[in-house]
């Protein structure tokens, strides 16, 4: 019974080994076309590999790697996912089977398989990256920092994650909050403005005595760095600890707007709570403007005037509410008065010079001197030198006009303002080819906001694009 068992056994190795020689062969030819760049091949040698050195599991996950880099996702995806089965999945097949689900929708499929992955591979911290993506994603804040975190630790040069650590630690630690934005900021220069706005709204923050309008400063910096998220989480937190608070209810409406959120609940409870602050009042302004309902704006505005009469910023939001409204001559008289208010602040000089123009109202009695005087007390804005061009040109001193156009885009090439305004100047002067060219640049530069639109829309009358 033994010798024939022996023989069995015999014969069954010698009509495997010719088998098992190939999968060697196999898997020596896929290696030199790996190194030849030859990924398909590789691809298929690896393949014929696996299938026939069965207990080699890791044959699959090069398999997997060969196929997604010659362009075989589908296939690649397969050969990952028998690599799982025969319990061999690489950190990298983990990672990249998380991304399937995550491409078709499933996050909470990828990162089950992120995690899973870690689990298996923990010195893999690129899982780190898709964790923290996935828990932002879910909203859940104290696990997204604890990736950030592990991720730091094994690559301390990454901008973006310094910065997002940064911010979820507003959350929970401000004061430890400065340290990661500076970080962020030296590695990539282009954290540099956000950082320095955050930098700001911490360092007030630190001298405020009122803990709730502590919590409102963190919660702005947010949103001033257009972080409404995290900016909505640190006003709830705001309202839950200080329910007092009109201010944190107002900020929370006013967060839940821009995360297309029902914000009047919150914005209504503000109200009740003070109906004698301006902020409040501001915020319900906006609030109903945003919605189209400008009577109910009208109304807001009107209230912080009264409760503020000295402050120009309600006059000029009167203004613009007036003129949509169509009373040009009570939107003329507001703006006005915010000048009057506020005769050395540029931006109201502009905003009365911008009503002017855009209405065709007194353009030389009062939109050429508020232009004029706007640049006179901020010379290098290219945004006033753009304005003054824009009122020349309708005035049709178009010499005039090219001059600031040209120079405003001296002072800044991407203001598309001004590249519209140049391109509607050249279109005027037939200059086809300098319009078309300057159209386009500021329908690159603005796409979606007004400048943009307009461009588009001259691009698409003119030119057919």
């Amino acid at each position: 019974m033994v010798k024939r068992l022996a023989i069995l056994i015999l014969l069954l190795m010698l009509a495997i080994s010719p088998r098992i020689a190939l999968g060697f062969q196999n898997e020596r030819i896929a290696q030199q076309a790996i190194r030849d760049g030859n990924f398909k091949r590789a691809a298929e040698e690896f393949e014929l590999a696996a299938q026939r050195l069965f207990w080699r599991g890791d044959l699959w996950n090069e398999t997997g790697k060969a196929k997604l880099i010659s362009g075989q996702r589908e296939e690649a995806i397969i050969a990952y996912e028998r690599a799982k089965e025969k319990d061999a999945l690489s950190a990298f097949g983990w990672d990249i089977l998380g991304q399937e689900h995550w491409n078709k929708g499933d996050h909470e499929g990828a990162l089950a398989f992120w995690e899973k992955g870690l689990k298996h591979h923990p010195a893999y911290f690129e899982l780190y990256t898709r964790l923290a993506m996935a828990y932002r994603e879910k909203g859940d804040y104290i696990s997204e920092r604890d990736a950030l975190e592990n991720q730091l630790k094994n690559e301390e040069d990454l901008a973006f994650a310094h910065y997002r650590l940064g911010l979820l630690l507003i959350l929970t630690s401000p004061e430890s909050a400065l340290d990661e934005l500076t970080l962020a900021a030296r590695a990539d220069e282009k954290f540099a403005p956000v950082v320095e706005t955050l930098r700001t709204s911490l360092n007030l923050a630190l001298l405020e005595s009122d803990p709730a309008e502590k919590m409102i400063l963190h919660g702005r910096g947010l949103a001033l760095a257009e972080e409404w998220q995290l900016a909505s989480e640190v006003f709830y937190n705001a309202t839950q600890a200080h329910p007092e608070s009109a201010s944190a209810w107002a900020w929370l409406g006013e967060a839940k707007q821009h995360l297309d959120e029902d914000a009047f609940p919150d914005l209504d409870n503000a109200l009740n709570l003070d109906p004698d602050s301006t902020l409040v009042r501001s915020l319900r302004g906006l609030y109903w403007q945003r919605q189209g309902n400008l009577e109910e704006a009208l109304d807001e505005f009107q209230a912080a005037a009264r409760l503020e009469p000295e402050n120009p910023n309600w006059q000029s939001a009167l203004g613009e509410i007036y003129a949509r409204l169509g009373d040009l001559p009570l939107a003329l008289g507001a703006y006005e008065q915010s000048t009057i208010l506020a005769p050395e602040a540029p931006q109201y000089w502009h905003l009365l010079a911008l009503f002017s123009v855009q209405y065709a109202v007194q353009l030389e009695d009062v939109g050429l001197p508020a232009a004029q005087k706007a640049l006179d007390l901020r010379p290098e804005d290219a945004t006033f030198v753009d304005m003054l061009g824009w009122v020349y040109f309708d005035l049709e001193r178009d010499k005039e006009a090219e001059e600031q156009f040209l120079y405003a885009l001296q002072l800044d090439p991407n203001l598309s303002a001004a590249h519209l305004h140049l391109g509607m100047f050249y279109l005027k002067h037939s200059h086809r080819d300098l319009a078309r060219q300057s159209l386009l640049q500021a329908r690159e530069l603005s796409q979606g906001d007004f400048f943009g639109k307009q461009a588009a829309r001259l691009l698409e009358e003119y030119f057919k694009e």
